[in-house]
């Protein structure tokens, strides 16, 4: 059980500095691991993790989430493993990862190995203005990566890369520039692998026996990418408006240009359990509030899900779209607008069971004074939300942490309203140790007994001789 007390600790947002050096010294891997990926960890932590013994400990600390990209770039020079981590990066559900500085970038970017190059060009924390500075470099794998920062370069930039000595370069340039010039994508075709050949239909600007050749393709594929061209001649609409294969009308369908009856007299159907990505005209278009509103009065369910994402929509759109009739618009709309009218949140959280219904509790606005009556509620997903509610009573969360499901033990268990008489018989419980020892309502000198009792010594230096978390979800790694 002393593991999972430690790892238990090793998670309490209370753990002081001295609790979580003690922790870096547990044997268990996943214990040091834990304490690398916690937020704001104090200096003298930090100057022991990047100097750990063990390479997990570090490679945790290196892919935080959590920990500042100027910290983390101190492992710039460490083992290949910890240098992959570094270079890849964290991955965070819907948000941008903190870039690394600058100069961390250039020195991956020159690493010997060629795997820890790639990852740190294909990082998600990577800067636009830091993948532009590569145009000019002697490496033309750099200045093919420069080419995804396409519209950071300058017209000099642009026009070298497209008269590239490599011709990778010049493909990923040309493909680049194809929507703003129908030369490139002539000289494209025949060249690119499917996937960017659909990437060149869908967004290159086609001289007309392109656009014919494509629109009239055996490939449904082609037909498909060809048919959300913006550039594509309104006599091919019609034609691929009739299409066959149904994917292809749909995308036909959802066309910026096309009136609500001309809409309505193609043949599509969107079911509520179909998954469809925001169109792209519609979220380059999310802060004209004239385009928001033809797409929140749209009977096409694809026009208002994509509308849904914007943050910009003004309150008479947002109370329009809560009232809508597919479950994905008003989801959408209580995942991506920074204030969803409150009773729509709450609907969606005992409508939806998906991840994203932790953020609605940090939404403002948000109902919390009506959690606690989720308490008796027979999904134990919901009852466990009684957890949040500020005026959860003690009476209430000694019995939640004795509910059937474990899940709801374990969130109760870390709860630092829970009576401590419950506390202690949990973090006798093995079965709920761990999770008690989450809370942050233990004592200071508590955790240090029960680092004495796991035989984890106090530390006597600073450090030891070198060698995708989202915030506001559930408890979880016990």
């Amino acid at each position: 059980m002393s593991e999972d007390i430690l790892y238990g600790l090793a998670g309490n947002p209370a753990a002081p500095p001295d609790v979580l050096l003690r922790l870096l010294r547990s044997e268990s891997p996943d214990t040091g691991e834990r304490v690398a990926r916690r937020a704001d960890l104090p200096d003298e932590v930090i100057d022991a993790i990047v100097s750990h013994p063990d390479v997990k400990v570090r490679s945790a600390f290196a892919e935080s989430p959590l920990a500042p990209g100027a910290q983390r770039a101190r492992l710039v020079g460490d083992k290949p493993k910890v240098r992959l981590a570094l270079a890849a990066g964290p991955l965070i559900f819907r948000r941008r990862p903190e870039p690394l500085p600058d100069e961390t970038y250039e020195r991956l970017f020159n690493d010997p190995r060629p795997i820890i190059r790639h990852e740190a060009l294909m990082s998600p924390s990577l800067p636009a203005r830091v993948l532009a500075g590569l145009a000019d470099s002697p490496d033309p794998d750099l200045r093919h990566a420069a080419c995804r920062a396409w519209h950071e370069l300058t017209p000099e930039a642009r026009e070298a890369l497209l008269a590239d000595e490599e011709p990778y370069v010049r493909r990923a340039a040309a493909l680049r520039a194809a929507p703003g010039d129908v030369r490139h994508a002539a000289e494209l075709v025949g060249e690119l692998d499917r996937w960017d050949l659909a990437l060149l239909l869908t967004h290159g600007r086609l001289d007309r026996g392109l656009a014919e050749r494509y629109a009239h393709s055996d490939e449904p594929s082609e037909r498909m990418a060809i048919a959300e061209n913006p550039s594509l001649p309104t006599d091919l609409v019609a034609h691929l408006a009739r299409d066959p294969h149904h994917p292809v009308r749909l995308a036909v369908s959802a066309r910026p240009e096309l009136t609500e009856t001309q809409r309505a007299a193609i043949d599509y159907e969107i079911g509520p359990g179909d998954r469809l990505r925001p169109l792209l005209w519609v979220w380059e278009a999310r802060e004209d509030a004239d385009v928001m509103r033809r797409c929140v009065h749209s009977s096409h369910i694809w026009l208002r899900r994509s509308a849904a994402v914007s943050p910009h929509l003004p309150p008479d759109l947002v109370a329009r779209l809560a009232r809508d009739d597919d479950f994905a618009v008003r989801l959408l709309l209580c995942e991506h607008h920074p204030a969803p009218p409150p009773e729509l949140m709450w609907r969606i959280l005992l409508e939806w069971d998906g991840y994203t219904r932790w953020w609605l509790l940090d939404k403002p606005g948000f109902p919390l004074h009506r959690l606690a009556a989720l308490a008796h509620h027979e999904d134990p997903g919901l009852r466990r939300f009684a957890l949040r509610a500020p005026d959860a009573s003690p009476e209430l969360l000694d019995r939640l942490s004795r509910d059937e499901v474990g899940y709801v033990r374990h969130e109760a268990a870390g709860d630092p309203r829970l009576p401590l008489p419950r506390l202690h018989e949990l973090l006798a419980d093995p079965a709920n140790a761990c999770y008690a020892a989450q809370n942050p309502a233990l004592s200071t000198a508590e955790m240090r007994r029960l680092l004495d009792e796991a035989g984890l010594a106090v530390q006597t230096t600073r450090g030891a001789s070198s060698g995708a978390v989202a915030a506001g979800g559930p408890v979880t790694g016990c």
